[in-house]
C-alpha cells in the first residue's frame, strides 16, 4: 500500500513539474524581459554608484510581485488544462462548446477545430448513408439469390445420385457464403438488429444441427449430442450464426471420426471434432480477420472469416469464445453462455 502511494505521489509530482515547465515555456519571453530589466537597473545603479542594498531591496520587491503575478495565472492555467482534458473525451460531440478563448491564437485554433468537427460530421453522415445503402443492397441480393439456389436444390433432389449430392453440397456452401457477406456487413455497422430473449438452448442447437445434417451424412461423420437443458438469454439469429460457423469448420476439417456437442452445467457449450487440428503457433491467431493458418492455406478454400465473424458476434452477445486444439487430434471451441448477465426488457 505504501509503495503504491509513493508511486502515485511521484506520478502527480512528475505531472505537476511537466505542467510548470510548460507554463514557464509559455511565459519565457516575459521572464526574459523581466531579467533584462533587472540587468539594466543593476548597470544603471552601478554607474551612478547607488548603494547596492537599495538595488537588492527593489529587485526583491519586483521579484516577489512578479512571482505573485505568475502564480495566479498559473492556477488559471491548471484549471483551463483540466477543462480541456474533460472536453477531449467528448470532443466529437462538443467541439462547438470549447472553453472561452483568452487569446487570438486560441480563438483561431478553436475555429479550426470547429471547422474540422463540422467536416468530420459531414463525412460521417455520408459514410453511414453509403454503408446503409450497401447493407440494403446486399440484404436484397442475399434474399434474391436464395430463390435460384432453392430451385436448383429442388431439381437436384429429384434424382438422388452422387453427382447431385456433390452439387447440392456446393450450393449449400454458396448459400452460406452469401449469408456470411451479409453478416460481415451487419457486424461492422454501428447499428444492430440484436433482440435478446430467453430461448431453450436445446432448440437453438438442434436448429443449427438440422441445417448441417446433410453435410454430416455426406461426409459420413458421426454427430454426438445429448439434449441440453435450460435456457439462455441471447439473440437467436446471431447465436445460431455462431453455432453454424463452428459446425461448418468442424465438418470442413474433419475427414473421419466424429463431432460432439456438449453443454456443461455452467452453460459452457463446446463443439469438439476429431479433425486435423490447429498448429500451436496458429492457435492464438485463429480469431483474427483473414487469418487462415497452415491448415487453411493447405486447404486452399479457407477465407479466414468464419472464426473472425464468430468472435465479433460473440463479443456483441457478451459470450466468451475460446479454443483448444492439437494437430492431428482435433479442435474444441467453447462458448461461455453464462459470461454476461442480461435482463429482458
Amino acid at each position: 500500500m505504501r509503495f503504491h502511494h509513493n508511486k502515485g505521489w511521484k506520478r502527480v509530482h512528475h505531472q505537476m513539474k511537466k505542467l510548470l515547465f510548460s507554463y514557464l515555456k509559455e511565459k519565457r519571453y516575459s521572464l526574459l524581459f523581466f531579467g533584462l530589466f533587472l540587468l539594466i537597473f543593476a548597470v544603471i545603479y552601478n554607474l551612478y554608484a547607488v548603494d547596492w542594498e537599495a538595488y537588492f531591496y527593489a529587485a526583491g520587491l519586483c521579484i516577489f510581485i512578479g512571482l505573485m503575478i505568475l502564480i495566479f495565472p498559473f492556477i488559471r492555467f491548471l484549471d483551463s488544462h483540466k477543462e480541456r482534458l474533460i472536453k477531449i473525451s467528448s470532443i466529437e460531440q462538443d467541439y462547438g462548446t470549447l472553453p472561452v478563448a483568452e487569446t487570438l491564437a486560441e480563438q483561431d485554433y478553436q475555429e479550426m477545430v470547429a471547422a474540422l468537427g463540422r467536416r468530420c460530421n459531414e463525412l460521417s453522415t455520408a459514410f453511414q448513408a453509403e454503408r446503409q445503402d450497401s447493407l440494403d443492397y446486399y440484404t436484397t441480393w442475399v434474399h434474391q439469390i436464395k430463390t435460384p439456389i432453392a430451385v436448383m436444390q429442388m431439381i437436384l433432389k429429384a434424382e438422388d445420385t452422387e453427382e447431385h449430392q456433390e452439387l447440392s453440397a456446393e450450393l449449400f456452401r454458396i448459400e452460406q457464403y452469401a449469408e456470411m457477406v451479409l453478416s460481415y456487413i451487419r457486424l461492422g455497422s454501428e447499428t444492430n438488429d440484436f433482440v435478446f430473449q430467453e430461448y431453450a438452448l436445446d432448440d437453438l442447437i438442434r436448429q443449427s444441427i438440422r441445417k448441417y445434417a446433410p453435410q454430416f451424412i455426406r461426409r459420413k461423420i458421426r454427430l454426438i449430442y445429448e439434449p441440453a437443458e435450460g435456457t439462455v438469454l441471447t439473440d437467436e439469429k446471431w447465436l445460431c450464426f455462431i453455432l453454424e460457423q463452428l459446425l461448418s469448420n468442424a465438418v470442413k476439417y474433419t475427414y473421419q471420426g466424429s463431432v460432439s456437442i456438449s453443454v456443461s452445467p455452467e452453460k459452457v457449450l463446446t463443439i469438439r471434432d476429431t479433425g486435423i487440428g490447429i498448429a500451436p503457433e496458429d492457435l492464438p491467431r485463429i480469431f483474427e480477420k483473414g487469418f487462415t493458418g497452415y491448415n487453411g492455406r493447405a486447404d486452399k478454400k479457407s477465407t479466414g472469416l468464419g472464426l473472425y465473424l464468430s468472435k465479433q458476434a460473440s463479443d456483441k452477445l457478451g459470450i466468451r469464445i475460446s479454443a483448444v486444439s492439437r494437430p492431428g487430434q482435433g479442435t474444441a471451441i467453447s462458448l461461455d453462455l453464462s459470461s454476461r448477465k442480461l435482463e429482458v426488457e
